[in-house]
């Protein structure tokens, strides 16, 4: 398993005198064959900036590779679980990494490997399968037909600007497509990819809408995506606040949609810690719900998301109450090499989607720089399993709940009825 690295100009190098090794958390961890798939088709290869590889050379020890070179890293399309971060330090300790989930990989067999598991079919949101030209066609299409409409302005800039794929989805008319709603938000996300406040160490990497849109833009959108049985139309997104701020635009919407069509599945992406908000907005006829969380621990939980004005137990409250309604809720979980897979981190975590009925993890590679994330957050109080271990553990304690990546569709025997 060589050492992959790259130079000054970023062209990439792997060595075979060095062995390539990851990181769990801050611990420097060597790879297991077991641990390791081949780079996955729609990965990227990124340089660490100010960083120095770490690998085992010549010598049998762990050590900084010599050299101005850098450490590699894999980001990952979504329906992978990253399993140990790169192995690195930084050359200068105040730098922090542009916000994105960085992978270990190795060259061997004349290929690159990244260590990762497969978690859910990637093919739907392989940037591969977003035809650009297709897309170009579909957006002029849309934005004519809706001039007076900002909600498909904002999202052509999502679409073809950032290559957001949801976004996408929404002028392709398949899948899971966007309806961003919100401007402002009851959190502050320390990883916000929205919004950072501006003495911020890193920039966010997209704009947040600044704008509240109108109900009748709102259902244009809705109307236009929930097309087939299995579409579906999702509320919360990366570019805006926290949709369930915009109750009332959510909900007037959702039963001016219903009146219309029974078609695909309403979902909303949220924090969920607005309580009341998220009953009248389950009550309006949402079929799908997922929350995102890092943690069942108050003290983690408190020191990323900073609520405002909520907590993690109401939280808790609307996943139960949604689930009691019959909406398929499951969880954006953001995890990290070296702090999901800590002994009461997975505990929390169990016991939390037992407590809340949920039918689907959605495990997602957190995107933050690891020093600033690893000094905002509690200590390891228990053992460390290590990613594929926490995997094994959540399918044997959690065997009625689905370990995937992205939003579905429910089974047909778990479909809201309507």
């Amino acid at each position: 398993m060589n050492l992959v690295y790259a130079d000054e100009q970023g062209q990439l190098f792997d060595h075979p005198d060095w062995t390539g090794l990851g990181r769990g958390g801050d611990i420097v961890i060597e790879l297991m064959e077991e641990e390791l798939i081949p780079l996955p088709e729609g990965a990227t290869l990124v340089g660490l900036p100010g960083t120095r590889p770490i690998g085992i050379g010549p010598s049998g020890k762990m050590e900084l590779l010599p050299g101005p070179y850098q450490a590699v890293g894999a980001l990952l399309p979504q329906g992978f679980t990253r399993l140990a971060l790169p192995g690195y330090a930084k050359s200068d300790k105040t730098a922090v990494l542009p916000l994105f989930g960085y992978t270990a990989v190795v060259w061997k067999d004349g290929r690159f490997w990244a260590a990762a598991e497969p978690c859910d079919d990637p093919e739907r949101w392989n940037p591969l399968n977003c035809d650009r030209t297709e897309l170009n066609v579909k957006v002029e299409e849309l934005l004519a037909k809706y001039p007076d409409n900002r909600l498909y302005e904002h999202l052509s800039h999502c679409a073809l600007g950032y290559e957001c794929l949801t976004a996408s989805n929404t002028f392709l008319q398949r899948w899971e497509g966007a309806v961003p709603v919100s401007y402002s938000c009851n959190a502050g996300c320390f990883g916000c990819i929205s919004e950072q406040p501006e003495d911020s160490a890193f920039p966010a990497p997209q704009t947040r809408m600044n704008f509240k849109p109108t109900v009748d833009e709102v259902v244009q959108i809705m109307l236009e995506q929930l097309r087939t049985p299995e579409s579906i139309i999702s509320f919360g997104q990366g570019c805006e606040g926290e949709p369930s701020t915009q109750v009332k635009i959510i909900v007037e919407a959702i039963r001016r949609v219903r009146e219309q069509t029974s078609m695909g599945y309403i979902n909303i992406n949220t924090n969920a810690g607005l309580t009341d908000f998220m009953r009248a907005i389950v009550d309006s006829g949402l079929d799908l719900m997922r929350v995102s969380t890092i943690s069942a621990l108050d003290d983690h939980y408190n020191a990323y998301y900073k609520p405002r004005a909520y907590t993690l137990k109401n939280v808790e409250r609307s996943l139960r109450y949604a689930a009691d309604q019959g909406v398929y809720t499951s969880i954006n979980y953001l995890i990290f090499p070296g702090v999901t897979d800590r002994e009461e981190e997975m505990e929390a975590m169990i016991e939390f989607v037992r407590r809340t009925g949920l039918r689907l993890i959605q495990m997602r590679n957190l995107n933050i720089d690891p020093e600033s994330y690893l000094n905002l957050i509690p200590k390891a109080r228990g053992e460390i399993y290590g990613m594929k271990q926490m995997l094994e553990i959540f399918r044997e304690e959690l065997p009625d709940v689905v370990i995937g990546s992205y939003t579905h569709v429910p089974p047909a025997e778990l479909a809201r009825r309507r």
